[in-house]
């Protein structure tokens, strides 16, 4: 987690320069059980999160050990995969984008779950376009790829949906269905650039 944390942030200050923007670290607290947060504290039900208040994401650790047991997405890969979906949504947040969300959701309700999937595909482009940073740099062992992608796929609506022997219904997705999450990690992987991962803009 910490070599991810530190791996990322560097990948995102460099981009961040290059448009002469200043990048400030998010910092990560790992937690068992509950723990306080400037957004209202952070649960285990919860699940990882990245809280903008403070600049922090929370990852609860016995997440990883049900991402592998409950949702099948075993790996080292699989849980940089989670960290690098919420420092994209730190990215997001210093780039004003998820203000923007919130006004947009707020000046029409029944965009907002449709914005919220949107805004979470972007985190995982965002993911997808670091993965590609540790390919190029040959630090992708054979089978990361698709231990990321399996991750990303497993916490898609409809399979945690399924998961809890629920109805599959869009219409109360907030993060977007496995094949969407798969679609948008690839798309950052195989293009390595943060400009294709306008999720706003796509059908």
């Amino acid at each position: 987690m910490s070599f991810v944390l530190d791996d990322a942030q560097h990948f995102w200050s460099s981009t961040f320069r290059q448009s002469n923007r200043n990048f400030e670290r998010a910092e990560l607290v790992l937690f068992t059980g509950s723990t306080g947060s400037a957004c209202g504290g952070a649960t285990a039900d919860i699940g990882p999160h990245y809280c903008p208040a403070d600049q922090r994401v929370y990852l609860d650790l016995d997440f990883f050990r049900e991402l592998r047991n409950r949702f099948g997405a075993p790996g080292d890969f699989a849980q940089a995969y989670v960290l690098a979906h919420e420092i994209g949504h730190h990215v997001q947040n210093l780039l004003g984008i998820n203000q923007e969300v919130r006004q947009q959701q707020e000046a029409d309700p029944d965009s907002a779950n449709d914005l919220s999937i949107r805004l979470e595909l972007q985190a995982d482009c965002f993911a997808g376009v670091w993965a590609f940073t540790t390919y190029q740099r040959d630090l992708m062992e054979s089978g990361d790829l698709d231990e990321g992608l399996a991750a990303a796929a497993s916490v898609g609506d409809d399979r945690i949906q399924e998961q809890a022997g629920e109805d599959v219904d869009p219409e109360t997705w907030t993060h977007g269905s496995a094949e969407q999450r798969v679609e948008w990690f690839r798309r950052g992987f195989e293009n390595g650039d943060p400009n294709d991962c306008d999720t706003f803009g796509a059908d």
